[in-house]
């Protein structure tokens, strides 16, 4: 197969075969409503389908009762609640060339552009709202509420960065933790945060430990900055 996409039955981008977005296209054309479930094993640019679709359900590779469960969610039985495990792209364009091995620019760790869905990111039919959060005594302290009409479950993530490491992660998560919410509650989280958890790579002693210093400790319900709320801890001897 050397259609659009494809060298020899493997892929060459990360968009849509052009026949299925051409379809989704015409579909939207013609004035249809549009819920695409995309049943893919890793990341899609769906850029255009961001237009073209009233909603996108990412479904993976859903096993023997994933019909089941996707009728649930698309009636509404199932407040949906998963959070991306990857970074999806917005093209093919946005990734390094596939035979550099670098860690540059790939994942949520290292990715200085927008991604299309970043890491950590999920919808479900009610909104949250994460407050400032608070460290202290090894531990992060942040208030959640529910500010929707739908009980929901939210996933509070807490990643940290190394400021002073200008080689390191932008980024990487620690910890994380669900809250069930009633529309309109709201609860504080406690969520353990052990000076272990800023151990990283120490170029100066070729070694993984904590280095003393100032951190960035960033808490939120997706990787993208705008949905992080960052406070600076400070790490002594």
């Amino acid at each position: 197969m050397n259609e659009e996409g494809f060298k020899g039955g493997d892929r060459t981008s990360i968009e849509l075969p052009k026949a299925q977005r051409e379809t989704l296209a015409m579909l939207h054309k013609a004035g249809k409503k549009v819920i695409f479930v995309n049943c893919s094993g890793s990341a899609m640019a769906l850029t255009p389908e961001l237009e073209t679709c009233d909603a996108i359900l990412q479904a993976w590779y859903s096993g023997e009762l994933g019909g089941k469960a996707l009728a649930e969610v698309l009636f509404g039985d199932y407040n949906p609640s998963g959070k991306l495990p990857i970074t999806f792209y917005k093209s093919t364009d946005e990734l390094p060339d596939f035979l550099d091995y670098r860690m540059k620019n790939r994942t949520y760790r290292y990715y200085t552009g927008e991604a299309l869905f970043p890491f950590g990111y999920g919808l479900s039919y009610t909104k949250f709202e994460i407050g400032q959060p608070v460290y202290k005594n090894n531990k992060v302290q942040v208030r959640v509420k529910n500010t929707g009409a739908q009980k929901g479950l939210e996933t509070v993530q807490v990643y940290i960065r190394n400021t002073a490491d200008k080689e390191g992660p932008l980024k990487s998560l620690r910890v994380y933790t669900q809250v069930s919410l009633n529309p309109g509650e709201s609860k504080t989280v406690t969520i353990d945060l052990p000076r272990s958890s800023f151990e990283g790579w120490d170029v100066k002693t070729n070694t993984m430990r904590v280095v003393p210093g100032r951190y960035e400790l960033m808490v939120g319900n997706s990787s993208a900055d705008n949905d992080l709320k960052k406070i600076t801890v400070n790490l002594t001897r």
